[in-house]
């Protein structure tokens, strides 16, 4: 969703080429369709494709469906209800070949271009990550907090990506003005186009932009889910072959760029204001240390996600 773009010239030249040749072998994959029936019904290709998929995901069943959906153009619902509907070689070639891409590890949500995050569908490419299920935890925080702020209707997201969480919150609150920020241009297209799907482009505003460099506005409530991964970690997870670098990398401890967004953040966050941002498991006692030295006396403390893991650190002005 975010990175400084310099940041990438301090990494090691050997972990920078891996990771982009990573990028570049699974774009240049041929995919074929796997050995699978060619004349097959739609309940015979579920069974058999999950498990293929059950290897490689716990919700292979689901995905499979989703698959299908995609392909047949049909809800889930009509599945149920046409188990022997027979498939023709299309359909079967097209649906088989994102099982294989699968079971390289490409996302599902690029194959079919879109991710469900908060009840609502947001179009998602390679330009963009893919919203997660524990940012809805960060979307809840903030819903709780305007609720109880009426007349806090000012919101910043840095990195927004998607738009998932500036356009969920949009969404929600009709009189609420985002100003939206990435310094990729490619994925504030997406959220432009996430916001005019779902009708609330009226209340978003997109900058191009470094964090809150050269941004003289202020703030009631500042949201982010910037890059905290360390970089040499990241070389070793599944989602640096896929998804996009610069919303991953936080720099040598993971917190490059939540420092920097920490340093700048109180100009811009109005008196009696809030901010949340996502971290990584193991970064709260270090994050609440940066916070001390960069914003001394505000209140702080860490959010925990359904998994009792600490995930977000709200810090009140």
């Amino acid at each position: 969703m975010y990175l400084l773009s310099t940041f990438r010239l301090s990494w090691p030249v050997t972990l920078i080429s891996l990771l982009m040749s990573y990028h570049n072998e699974t774009r240049q994959i041929d995919y074929q369709p796997m050995g699978m029936m060619k004349k097959t019904n739609l309940n015979e290709w579920l069974n058999e494709s999950t498990r293929l998929l059950a290897e490689h995901s716990e919700l292979a069943s689901l995905e499979a469906r989703v698959i299908l959906c995609h392909v047949l153009d049909k809800p889930r619902e009509w599945l149920v209800t046409h188990p022997d509907f027979e498939l023709d070689d299309h359909q079967t070639d097209k649906a088989n070949q994102m099982i294989a891409r699968i079971q390289t590890g490409e996302p599902l949500p690029y194959l079919i271009g879109k991710q469900a995050f908060y009840g609502l569908d947001f179009k998602v490419t390679p330009d963009v990550l893919i919203p997660r299920p524990e940012t809805e935890l960060l979307i809840e925080e903030c819903i709780t907090w305007l609720e109880e702020h009426p007349d806090r209707r000012k919101m910043a997201d840095i990195g927004t990506g998607s738009g998932a969480i500036a356009i969920t919150l949009a969404d929600r609150f009709e009189d609420l003005q985002v100003t939206a920020i990435d310094i990729s241009g490619k994925a504030l297209d997406v959220a432009r186009q996430n916001a005019q799907l779902l009708n609330v482009n009226s209340q978003i505003v997109y900058i191009k932009n470094d964090l809150l460099d050269n941004i003289f506005d202020s703030f009631d409530l500042i949201a982010a889910n910037l890059p905290y991964i360390p970089s040499e970690k990241l070389i070793t997870l599944q989602v640096a072959r896929h998804e996009p670098l610069i919303a991953l990398d936080g720099g040598q401890d993971g917190l490059v760029i939540i420092k920097r967004l920490l340093h700048q953040a109180r100009e811009h966050l109005k008196p009696g204001g809030m901010i949340l941002l996502e971290i990584e498991e193991g970064q709260s006692e270090s994050v609440q240390k940066l916070v001390d030295v960069l914003m001394p006396g505000v209140a702080k403390s860490i959010l925990i996600d359904l998994a009792n893991h600490p995930r977000f650190l709200k810090i009140m002005v």
